[in-house]
């Protein structure tokens, strides 16, 4: 990449307050930065978000001499710059988290944190990048548009205005721009190297994935020491699209865990147990909660706000997906039935299946008793009837 190439700056969006802790967010090869418009409200809460968009992709103009994902990070080290950012998590879509892989290897002074989610260490075969790149370059993103879907959802989702506005942003990227990222990840291989990143990491899979199937996930959560792994049902390579609740979580649950510090003061875990709490239970949830809190229930939200979501459920040692198993428990335990209720929903957010929320119960049965665990079959069956379609 040419010194020129480097000096041109990436088209950006920021959110959030840009005295918070900032966040880097990248998109998927085909897509544009609203890849990430289902989590930017309630990350922004907490982080200044900077999403960027491709070269020749979005309202980022081609940047020629781009061919490598050294390249591309080149670039976002540039775009970090130029906005003052020294030191940053960062979360990535395919590509955009093979750029966030390569940032933490090779500048980990940089990188606070990183989430790589439905990417890999490596694409497949290259020839396959190859013959994509040869296509687009002789027709255009066309072709490669009408199969794009079936790559990037599930059948159930392929339907959906989300999915259709993506798909435009795919049919609207520079033909070369396009190639060159292909060229970029068929040369693409950090196998070897995962040992080295030091960065917390998270990595996201869509159980559903054709594009980086699940065992690429695993692979890079194997070889990245420490990192996490969450499996998101029902969803396949832009699972953030598809299932935004439970990639939210997981992402909220990593970014609190691998924060330098926890929040120190009340207003500090105040602030992020709403975060917390608006992630788990949903903004509909908790404004109602919000609009029916009185002079005398105020004292009580504002406690329950900062101990249990600022301070039990902003900490580091258990996933998203644990504590809502745990709690689950402990509701039917004790009969808490309208708890249980509203955590059900919780659990579906925190990307707990079906099947799980089914097995916590089948285990609660035999621990808190048989008639405790039909009361909780009974309300889990209507939320799950609500819920999953």
């Amino acid at each position: 990449m040419t010194n020129d190439a480097a000096a041109q700056p990436l088209h950006h969006r920021t959110d959030g307050a840009e005295s918070a802790p900032p966040l880097i967010l990248g998109p998927s090869l085909g897509t544009s930065l609203a890849v990430w418009d289902p989590q930017v409200p309630a990350l922004a809460r907490g982080h200044r978000v900077v999403r960027w968009d491709l070269p020749g992709h979005g309202d980022s103009p081609p940047v020629p001499g781009v061919t490598t994902v050294t390249d591309l990070g080149r670039l976002v080290l540039g775009l970090a710059d130029s906005l003052g950012i020294d030191r940053f998590a960062y979360a990535g879509i395919s590509l955009g988290g093979a750029v966030g892989a390569w940032l933490a290897l090779h500048h980990p002074e940089r990188i606070e944190s990183l989430a790589i989610v439905c990417s890999s260490a490596r694409f497949g075969d290259p020839a396959g990048w190859q013959d994509r790149a040869a296509l687009v370059r002789a027709k255009g993103t066309g072709p490669v548009a009408e199969t794009a879907a079936t790559r990037w959802f599930t059948s159930a989702f392929q339907s959906a205005p989300a999915a259709e506005a993506l798909l435009e942003d795919l049919r609207a990227a520079d033909p070369e721009a396009y190639a060159a990222c292909c060229d970029a990840l068929a040369a693409y291989d950090l196998r070897a190297d995962l040992p080295r990143i030091t960065a917390p990491t998270l990595v996201i899979a869509g159980r559903e994935d054709p594009a980086t199937p699940v065992a690429h996930a695993r692979e890079l959560a194997d070889g990245i020491p420490g990192a996490s792994l969450t499996e998101v049902a029902r969803a396949s390579h832009l699972a953030g699209v598809e299932r935004p609740a439970p990639v939210l979580a997981a992402l909220l649950g990593h970014l609190t865990a691998a924060a330098p510090e926890r929040p120190a003061d009340d207003g500090s875990r105040h602030s992020a147990g709403m975060t917390v709490r608006r992630a788990v239970l949903g903004d509909e949830h908790v404004d109602r909660s919000i609009a029916r809190t009185t002079a005398f229930t105020s004292v009580f939200q504002d406690f329950i706000t900062r101990y249990a979501w600022g301070e039990i459920w902003t900490r580091p040692g258990l996933s998203r997906q644990t504590r809502s198993a745990i709690t689950l428990t402990a509701l039917i335990a004790h009969g808490h039935h309208e708890e249980l209720a509203m955590h059900v929903r919780a659990a579906l957010r925190n990307g707990l299946t079906p099947e799980d929320i089914q097995e916590v119960m089948l285990q609660s049965a035999i621990y808190c008793g048989v008639p405790a665990a039909n009361a909780a079959f009974a309300i889990a069956n209507r939320i799950l009837e609500e819920e999953v379609q």
